[in-house]
């Protein structure tokens, strides 16, 4: 075969250079003329842009191999395009056909390199069919052997399975089977430990000699040894029976008639068991506590024998754990122990029965008996109770009296909280209950706590019943039958809430003995377990706290109302309400205070109390709302100054009429001003004093009684704090109402007293032969304060605001003295309009008559206003030394320093210095 020629070009200028050298001077041409346009135009910025777009010019690739649009396993043609987009169709299809025939030489070189391998590939194969037939046959054998040897292994390994099958059967079988011998040898030896005639003995009629030796074996030993090693006897046994039941666990994994016809045997066991432990129980707990033997005689217990008691009494409990027989031990302790003390102290006429003397505590311990230290911190000490800030049991030492135990294993361990029983029977009965308590169970519940923690049974709940695992004597025993023979016994006593004050007693005496029950717990889950008892829930709702709190309300509320019927505001003669003026703040004050006394207040009810309390202040308000005397509008004074002020500054160049003198006030208005200032003051002080003795209660007494429980997510709660504010702030409110009425009263009777100085030209040109130049201020200077002094008793003995000087003395002066500065400018204006207005008329007198003897009235009149407008001078000095020592600072007062500069001013200058100082002030 001849080799493929390549095909000649057909075109000298296969990519068209020319014609693209071409194309881009002309675009370069057209793109300078632009240029030159827009520069006439003066854009630069075009040109700018030109350029970048000149250097921006797409790069030119030719069509290869390595051109990922042409490699791509899918040729996408919209793609291949959209990246030629700047080469027009005919100038692409040129590429593609110059790229075909690349392509095609390349194919053809190709072939023509590997040509001779080509040509020879038919040669180098022939008589391979033949070897590979020669290959083949032998295959068929090797076939059927492989599978013949696969056969026979499949099948020895079939039949070795088969008989690892049938030998794990057997071992199951054999384990079973073992596991069965063990149930029955375990059955038979608890049979023999337990002295149990076993089905044999029973056929051979030997039953009666088993129930003699059963019998023998309640009544017999009773000696110590005996009992300790009877206690050792019954541990073994229970450690037996568990391990029994461990195995029948395992054996009922599947149906056994062995299992089922043995179990009658299986709880023959356990009621025997449980009936020995319990005797033996019983039996040892009558010898600790009761202090008598096995056969019922009392006898008194050495230590000794007392320590090996409670080593029985632990190895019976730790049976009892094991078995989980919590709640039948604590049976027993109900039956022997607390029940029949119960009985015996806790009946109806436990409260009236005569007491029995009881030796007084010392503050000492008996010689030879040491000490004890405070109780160690640890797990299994209760926790410390809540904070309650009234107790019925305080003593005259300590809250609790501390009595030393007389077991010295028990020395590291303080003893019960004991009760002030001083003329309280109930208190009593509580002490005898916490002193059996800490005497004879104690010991037993933390014996009981120790072996459950040791064991780990609090970790595990009973699957079968649901019941919490572990011994809970102080809840299920303990508390149990007290609470019980409380509420059969004593609630018609107790909780009886038709006599208020006995009643909180009472409540007050439980919570302590409740709280001194807690404190014997032998630790925190005992007490948690105590208060979730439904005995204790029981007990809490006998208490009619609800019908206590309305006895109280309606007591308080009937004191607090007999007080408000007076709706006047009268200074009560009884200094002992001090800081209170009135009875009705001091008996409003003492409802909210008893609400939060010892003698009333009650945990419980806190938050009853406390919104008691807030409508207490609201009650108060609204008395003080009914017994205010009616309010006067603004001041007259001020209404007259405002009037004027606005007619000289509308008037711009003519004079104002002179305004209508204000008249003295009579006799009966300052009566009724000094009443009226009275009540003010009066209202004011108790306002301020229920404010300050409510916040002081609130910081020293409430905000340690009410519980802080902050507001769930999502709600939004006042706290108590904001809410007294908000009741306070109510009624402090009237407190800047009542201060402007006695400002307008006091600035009323102040300005009075400036009437007197309308008569200083006529007094000065009545006397112009013999009156010499002032030197003193004008009567009616000191005049102006006098009733301010009077109120606040300043140089005197008692006044209406006697209370409120430190308080309020300054700013009350102050406006006082605004007000009345006000008036001084208008009246001093007026004065001076008036003498300008009669020297304008006597010089035009002057001027129609002749001029003789002109010049010496002229020199007496201008020696009269000399003298006048020193008096005007002493005057504003020595009232605005009257200011200053009422606390008024001169400095600040742009009133007074225009009313100095007025007094300083010539009488004619009087309108002009007017108009300034008015339009200073304002």
């Amino acid at each position: 075969m001849a080799a493929v020629r390549s095909p000649e070009g057909t075109s000298r200028d296969p990519y068209e250079l020319d014609r693209l050298a071409e194309e881009l001077a002309a675009r370069e041409s057209s793109a300078r003329t632009r240029t030159s346009g827009k520069q006439l135009n003066g854009t630069d910025s075009d040109a700018d842009e030109l350029s970048a777009a000149a250097r921006d010019l797409p790069i030119y690739t030719p069509l290869s191999h390595d051109d990922p649009y042409l490699s791509a396993e899918t040729f996408d043609v919209e793609q291949f395009l959209l990246s030629r987009a700047y080469t027009s169709l005919p100038d692409l299809r040129t590429e593609l056909r110059d790229y075909l025939v690349a392509l095609k030489e390349e194919l053809v070189k190709l072939i023509n390199d590997d040509y001779e391998a080509f040509i020879s590939l038919s040669t180098d194969l022939r008589g391979e069919g033949t070897r590979l037939e020669s290959l083949r046959r032998p295959l068929a054998d090797l076939k059927a052997k492989v599978l013949e040897s696969r056969s026979t292994l499949q099948r020895i390994q079939d039949e070795t399975k088969e008989k690892l099958d049938r030998r794990a059967v057997i071992r199951e079988e054999k384990a079973f089977l073992q596991s069965l011998l063990k149930i029955s040898d375990s059955i038979t030896r608890l049979e023999s430990l337990l002295l149990i005639s076993s089905p044999d003995d029973e056929e051979k009629g030997t039953s009666s000699a088993g129930a003699m030796q059963f019998a023998s074996r309640i009544d017999g030993d009773a000696d110590e040894k005996s009992r300790g090693n009877r206690a050792k006897h019954i541990a073994r046994v229970a450690a037996e029976y568990t391990q029994l039941l461990y195995h029948v666990s395992r054996a009922r994994t599947e149906p056994c008639a062995f299992i089922d016809e043995s179990q009658w045997r299986i709880d023959r066991i356990k009621s025997t068991l449980s009936s020995d432990l319990d005797h033996l129980f019983a039996t040892t707990l009558s010898a600790l506590v009761g202090g008598k033997d096995h056969a019922g005689r009392p006898s008194k217990v050495s230590e000794i024998e007392k320590s090996k008691l409670y080593a029985d009494v632990t190895e019976c409990l730790r049976t009892y754990d094991v078995l989980g027989l919590w709640r039948d031990a604590e049976d027993v302790i109900r039956r022997e122990v607390m029940r029949d003390f119960v009985k015996k102290t806790i009946y109806p006429g436990a409260l009236s029965a005569p007491r029995s003397p009881i030796v007084p505590h010392t503050p000492f311990p008996p010689p030879g008996r040491a000490t004890s230290p405070a109780p160690p911190q640890t797990a299994s000490l209760p926790p410390r109770t809540p904070y309650t800030p009234f107790t019925a049991f305080a003593s005259k030492q300590n809250p609790f009296e501390f009595t030393l135990r007389a077991d010295s294993a028990s020395a590291s361990l303080a003893s019960a909280a004991i009760l002030d029983e001083t003329d309280d029977p109930l208190a009593a009965l509580y002490n005898t209950i916490l002193r059996f308590v800490d005497r004879d169970l104690r010991r037993i519940m933390e014996i009981a706590e120790a072996v459950c923690v040791k064991s780990g049974s609090r970790t595990r709940r009973n699957a079968e019943d649901g019941e919490e695992p572990g011994f809970e004597i102080m809840a299920n025993v303990v508390w149990s039958e007290i609470g019980r023979a409380l509420m059969d016994e004593l609630g018609s006593v107790i909780f009886a809430a038709g006599k208020p004050d006995d009643f909180r007693k009472h409540h007050e005496t439980t919570q302590a003995f409740m709280r001194a029950l807690e404190f014997l717990a032998p630790s925190v889950e005992s007490v948690e377990a105590m208060r979730k008892h439904i005995v204790f829930a029981a007990f809490e709702k006998r208490w009619q706290l609800p019908v206590y709190f309305q006895l109280r309300w309606k007591e308080i509320v009937a004191r607090l109302e007999e007080a408000l019927v007076t709706t006047k505001l009268e200074r009560s003669a009884n200094k002992a309400i001090a800081p209170f003026v009135t009875a009705q703040a001091a008996a409003t004050f003492d409802a909210i205070r008893t609400c939060w006394s010892a003698e009333v207040f009650i945990p419980e009810l806190s938050s009853r109390f406390w919104r008691f309390s807030l409508q207490i202040i609201s009650r108060y308000r609204t008395w003080l709302d009914k017994s205010l005397p009616p309010l006067e509008p603004p001041p007259k004074v001020a209404a007259a100054v405002a009037a004027e002020r606005c007619t000289q500054t509308s008037a711009a160049a003519a004079r104002a009429s002179t305004p209508v003198p204000t008249e003295a006030a009579s006799a009966e208005s300052i009566a009724a001003d000094e009443a009226l200032l009275q009540q003010f003051a009066t209202a004011i002080t108790d306002i301020r004093a229920v404010e300050t003795q409510v916040t002081k209660l609130w910081r020293e007494q409430i905000s340690a009684l009410l519980p802080s429980s902050p507001p769930s997510e999502g709600e939004q709660s006042v706290s108590p704090e904001d809410a007294l504010k908000h009741a306070l702030s109510k009624l402090a409110s009237l407190v800047p109402t009542l201060l402007s009425q006695i400002v307008q009263i006091l600035s009323r009777r102040a300005c009075d007293a400036l009437l007197s100085m309308r008569s200083i030209p006529s007094q000065f040109r009545a006397m112009s032969s013999s009156k010499k130049m002032p030197t003193e201020p004008s009567y009616f200077v000191s005049l102006i304060f006098k009733h301010i002094k009077a109120f606040f008793a300043i140089q005197s003995v008692d006044g209406p605001g006697s209370a409120l000087k430190d308080e309020y003395l300054k700013p009350i002066a102050e406006e006082v003295f605004d007000v009345v500065t006000e008036r001084y400018i208008y009246f001093l204006s007026a004065m001076k309009k008036t003498e300008e207005s009669l020297r304008k008329l006597k010089k035009g007198r002057r001027s129609a008559y002749s001029l003789f003897g002109s010049s010496a009235r002229e020199d007496d009149g201008r020696a009269d206003e000399e003298k006048i407008r020193t008096q005007m001078i002493l005057d504003v000095e020595a009232f605005g030394r009257e200011a200053e020592a009422l606390g008024v600072s001169l400095n600040d007062n742009a009133g007074y320093r225009s009313l100095v500069e007025m007094a300083r001013s010539g009488l004619a200058d009087g309108e002009c210095i007017f108009t300034q100082v008015l339009g200073g002030v304002s």
